[in-house]
């Protein structure tokens, strides 16, 4: 059993910001959990999906964003506290329901938590989800810390019913993946009973029926409901001050720079001069708690990830207050005083501070540092690589060959996910585009429809078997109704693998680990209209010759399915389908004409070069047992021999 529903109240647990957050939708009564998997967001499903027996609680992994938004709204409209979660890239996909939602507004609480990531530790972007609850006029709250990530899920749902729309609460990678205390509440009762109610008066919000109103009606109470949310802001517990009572500067930040400012106004020892407002209600700000703090001194400084979202709504706020509190001083990223990409940390804020204190500070010793990069220059490269074993490897191997084989100038296009490593020499440098999920599917749809225009070359597109689900299929129904030429390859290796292995419709098991129907990829692809293909990667030669066959087939769209289970997933790992050998004798590395193809060029990890003894090697620790090298070695030092 979990420790989210074992814990009793007024205990305290160390809990995951992810775990928090699940956490304090269980104590709100939540009782529908939709999401699709992205780091760093995915634990709070998986959270909750452990426990969804005991606690009446439904949990899905959703085919997208867009979806899952759309499953928790149908909680709502029946009566029924849901929670939609995703990273930030997931809000762009959701938007477009999201906008009309704020719009019809719900009925039981909805919380929307869409987990960022400054840096983008694990993106491709580190884009910002804050702007679309301005761009839709709907709440904005976010926690500071580990308590609070889970009290104000809580409070959100509450705000939720009394403004009847979604309320967004925003984590980011430091506050979802970092742990704190956390002090429980009380979980309560499970029984719930869903009914929508729809036979009222049409603009009946709880009784008639649910739509997006005509613009005059729809800004207006819109606006009415942001005003109510304004209003419970001024009162709200979770925004916070510490320091004195006329500081010479007020920090004013959120989210996890909480934690960095704090830490940085110790560090100085500057507790008896600056200032700190820690606001969790971050659009719209509350003009009457802004205005107390912001008399008080006349230097402020912004503390926020990633851009000017928190400091420009200051601003604009500090200029209509003007003719009460006097102009102001501001610092942050417009002045260049914090940087406006990437994560921030305690030093940077703590230089920040230094410099408009015109005070020394050193976050670490000027040899300390040298030390340091002289040590890190000794240091071997390590390149982004597959994992051994990995079946993108094999793919892209096959790829990049029946495309130089095809000498057509051919090129591929991809989407996100662990093959996007396939930019890289890991890949082959063999994808050549790279954007959204699904967005391979779609330009190679726009490449395939330019033979009019002289184009020759082969448009092949990649994408995973949850990307396909999620994005890909209206951009290859949109290829076959064109009658694009193009190829696609999905890369299936069983699961969502880059976020944890979350299953998606082609599993036969949902989030909560029951058995569902599993949709076939091949099948869906040709009742579509694609002549279809399947092999396993691992195979290199029938692959190799299947992809030429299609490349050179007839004009339309192909679908090649590369069907092969990841490495690392529970179901292999640890779990070898060959015992490798290398014959020393054999093995001829770089007098062998291939040059040490398999760690030069192939590179798996499971290959090392010995230099001393100048042949190459297999880890045994690391070695999947794909089988893949002996099929590429051309002295045949490398041998396979199946594992009974």
């Amino acid at each position: 059993m979990s420790i989210l529903i074992e814990g009793k109240s007024g205990t305290r647990h160390l809990l995951m910001g992810n775990e928090a957050i699940a956490r304090g939708a269980l104590e709100a009564g939540v009782h529908v959990a939709a999401g699709y998997p992205g780091t760093p967001s995915s634990e709070i499903i998986e959270s909750l999906a452990k426990v969804c027996g005991p606690r009446n609680l439904y949990v899905e992994w959703s085919v997208n964003e867009k979806v899952a938004m759309e499953v928790a709204a149908a909680a709502s409209f029946a009566g029924l506290r849901s929670l939609c979660v995703m990273k930030q890239n997931g809000v762009n996909v959701a938007s477009d329901f999201l906008l009309h939602l704020a719009g019809s507004g719900t009925r039981a609480g909805m919380v929307i938590v869409p987990c960022d990531d400054p840096g983008a530790l694990s993106s491709a972007n580190e884009g910002e989800s804050r702007h679309f609850a301005r761009l839709v006029e709907i709440p904005l709250l976010e926690p500071g810390d580990f308590q609070q990530a889970k009290d104000m899920i809580k409070w959100a749902f509450a705000l939720s019913e009394q403004i009847r729309n979604p309320v967004m609460v925003r984590s980011v990678t430091r506050l979802s993946h970092a742990s704190g205390n956390v002090v429980f509440g009380d979980l309560p009762a499970v029984d719930a009973e869903a009914y929508f109610k729809h036979d009222g008066p049409a603009l009946d919000p709880l009784q008639g029926v649910m739509l997006s109103y005509p613009v005059a009606l729809k800004h207006r109470g819109q606006q009415e409901k942001l005003q109510q949310a304004v209003s419970l802001f001024e009162q709200s517990p979770f925004n916070t001050y510490e320091g004195p009572e006329n500081p010479e500067l007020l920090v004013i930040t959120s989210s996890a720079c909480c934690l960095y400012s704090t830490e940085a106004i110790h560090l100085l020892g500057l507790e008896e001069r600056v200032g700190l407002l820690k606001l969790t209600t971050t659009w719209p700000l509350p003009p009457q708690l802004m205005e107390n703090y912001l008399a008080r001194t006349d230097k402020i400084l912004v503390v926020e990830e990633v851009i000017r979202f928190l400091e420009n709504e200051v601003k604009v706020l500090a200029a209509e207050l003007a003719p009460r509190i006097g102009i102001k001083t501001f610092f942050g990223k417009k002045d260049g005083l914090l940087p406006t990409v990437g994560e921030l940390n305690p030093d940077l804020v703590a230089g920040a501070l230094a410099r408009i204190f015109k005070m020394d500070y050193e976050p670490v010793a000027a040899t300390y540092a040298a030390q340091a990069a002289e040590m890190a220059a000794k240091a071997p490269g390590r390149d982004l690589t597959f994992c051994p074993g990995c079946p993108h490897r094999a793919s892209f191997w096959t790829i990049h060959n029946v495309l130089e084989m095809d000498n057509r100038q051919g090129f591929v296009c991809g989407d996100i996910g662990c093959y996007s490593l396939a930019m890289l020499p890991s890949g082959f440098s063999t994808l050549k585009t790279l954007h959204a999920m699904g967005s391979g599917a779609g330009l190679a749809s726009g490449f395939g429809k330019l033979k009019a225009f002289g184009m020759d070359q082969p448009a092949v597109a990649v994408s995973g078997d949850s990307t396909f689900f999620h994005a890909v299929l209206p951009a290859l129904v949109n290829a076959v109704h064109q009658q694009s030429d193009i190829t696609l390859i999905v890369l299936d290796n069983s699961g969502t693998a880059m976020t944890g292995f979350q299953p998606h419709p082609g599993r036969p098991v949902d989030a909560a680990g029951n058995p569902a129907p599993q949709i076939d990829i091949a099948s869906v692809c040709e009742a579509i209209g694609a002549r279809v293909r399947t092999c396993d990667p691992f195979d290199l030669e029938r692959t190799e010759r299947t992809l030429l066959e299609m490349l050179a087939d007839t004009p339309g769209v192909k679908v090649l399915v590369l069907k092969q289970i990841c490495a690392l997933s529970p179901e292999k790992k640890a779990k070898k389908m060959f015992e490798m050998r290398l014959d020393e004798s054999i093995c001829l590395g770089e007098n062998c004409g291939c040059n040490r193809l398999c760690t030069r060029i192939f590179k798996c990890p499971g290959l090392n070069w010995d230099a001393a003894a100048g042949v190459a090697r297999i880890d045994e620790v690391i070695c999947a047992g794909c089988g893949v090298c002996a099929s590429i070695c051309p002295a045949g030092a490398i041998s396979k021999k199946e594992v009974a």
